[in-house]
């Protein structure tokens, strides 16, 4: 009998002691402060946190972009958020599984955070190219089935090149898209994705260097 996947989780009431918001934030570190203590965060069966409420999963959404566009897919009949198959998105991660080189608790969270990131991204995409990786925003919409268990960390890799392939076969026809591409398909994005497309100007500008936020090894505290 296979093993049920483990996702990471934070309790919803470490996230309402910050203070609830639904749709995007800009206080990252107000909240990764919190989010990110030893010990908040914590594994438990997708089965069971993807019934409850009262825990969110850890999400890194992570928006490529390159010379005024920004990747765009369709998830196909393969994605493993069945809720979201058909719908165009523009971010690519997924769900944190603990493997052996990220031990969470017998090490600094931080880096396990960054590590687990970068090898979601990897398991679904090719990026062959060097890349700027910057936290933009903190993402949540309670006003979903899907967003009522998930809590969303919005990153945006700036890439120096467009050399991204795919690799999951749940990733179709995938290509970069200008704004006015992206808001003319406006209502095929998945919830997130929409929030992030309205948003996009503003975390496009927090993304460059040099403007707040920093880093994100920086930003969680390294």
């Amino acid at each position: 009998m296979a093993q049920e996947e483990q996702v990471l989780v934070v309790e919803r009431n470490v996230l309402e002691r910050v203070g609830m918001f639904q749709g995007l934030t800009f206080d990252i570190e107000l909240y990764l402060s919190e989010l990110f203590v030893r010990g908040v965060p914590r594994f438990m069966p997708r089965s069971l946190a993807e019934a409850d409420p009262a825990y969110k999963q850890l999400i890194p959404y992570v928006i490529m972009t390159h010379g005024g566009k920004y990747i765009s897919y369709i998830r196909g009949k393969r994605a493993g958020e069945t809720r979201l198959v058909g719908r165009r998105s523009i971010g690519i991660g997924g769900h944190i599984n603990p493997v052996d080189e990220m031990p969470l608790f017998d090490s600094d969270f931080r880096d396990a955070y960054f590590t687990a990131v970068e090898r979601e991204v990897a398991e679904e995409v090719s990026v062959e190219a060097v890349h700027e990786d910057r936290v933009v925003a903190l993402l949540n919409d309670d006003s979903t089935e899907v967003g009522q268990v998930h809590l969303g960390i919005v990153h945006l890799w700036t890439l120096e090149s467009p050399k991204v392939k795919r690799r999951e076969q749940m990733i179709t026809q995938m290509s970069f898209m200008s704004p006015p591409e992206l808001l003319a398909v406006r209502d095929d994005l998945e919830t997130w994705s929409q929030l992030c497309l309205d948003h996009l100007d503003e975390m496009t500008k927090r993304g460059q260097s040099g403007l707040q936020p920093r880093p994100v090894r920086e930003l969680l505290g390294e």
